[in-house]
C-alpha cells in the first residue's frame, strides 16, 4: 500500500500523476492532505491510521517550499518515505528540491523528482515482498526496454 500525503490541496494535480501511475501498475494507494506546518497532529494521525491498517507501507510525500512534510513523516516512521516535490516553476523548483535534500541527520526521505518515477520507486519497494507485483513490474520493464529500442 502506498500512502500519498500532500502538503496542501494545491498539490492535488501533481498527486494525481503519482496515483495514476500506481493504478496503472495495480498498486493500492490512498491520498491524504496533511500539512506538517499547519496541522501536525492531523499528519501524525494520518500516519498512525495508515500504519495500523497496512504493515507493508511506503509513503510518498508531496510538498514544496520548506518541505517540512517529508522530514516530519520520515522522522516519525520506520517505513520508507519518498519525497517528491511538485514542479511548479523553475524558480520555486530549485528551492523545493534543495529543501527536500537538506534534511537533518537521522531523517532520511529519499528524493525523486518526477511524479511517475516516485510511483515506480514505491512500487519496486512494495514488490520486494509481493511476487505478483514483481511479475507486473518485470513485464512493465520489458515493455519499457523494447520501446527504448524503437520496437
Amino acid at each position: 500500500m502506498i500512502q500519498i500525503i500532500l502538503g496542501s490541496k494545491s498539490d492535488s494535480e501533481f498527486g494525481e500523476k503519482i496515483s495514476g501511475k500506481l493504478k496503472e501498475l495495480g498498486v493500492a494507494a490512498d491520498t491524504k492532505i496533511a500539512s506538517a506546518h499547519k496541522a501536525p497532529a492531523h499528519l501524525l494521525q494520518v500516519m498512525q491510521d495508515a500504519e495500523a491498517k497496512h504493515p507493508n507501507l511506503v509513503y510518498i510525500t508531496v510538498a514544496g517550499l520548506s518541505n517540512g512534510l517529508s522530514g516530519v513523516v520520515a522522522g516519525n516512521t520506520t517505513k520508507p518515505v519518498i519525497a517528491c516535490p511538485p514542479f511548479k516553476s523553475n524558480d520555486a523548483y530549485s528551492i523545493d528540491i534543495h529543501s527536500t535534500l537538506r534534511m537533518p541527520s537521522d531523517v532520511c526521505p529519499m528524493a525523486v523528482v518526477k511524479a511517475e518515477n516516485a510511483a515506480l520507486a514505491a512500487a519496486k519497494i512494495i514488490a520486494l515482498s509481493d511476487e505478483k507485483l514483481r511479475a507486473t513490474l518485470a513485464e512493465y520493464m520489458k515493455k519499457m526496454q523494447e520501446n527504448a529500442k524503437g520496437n
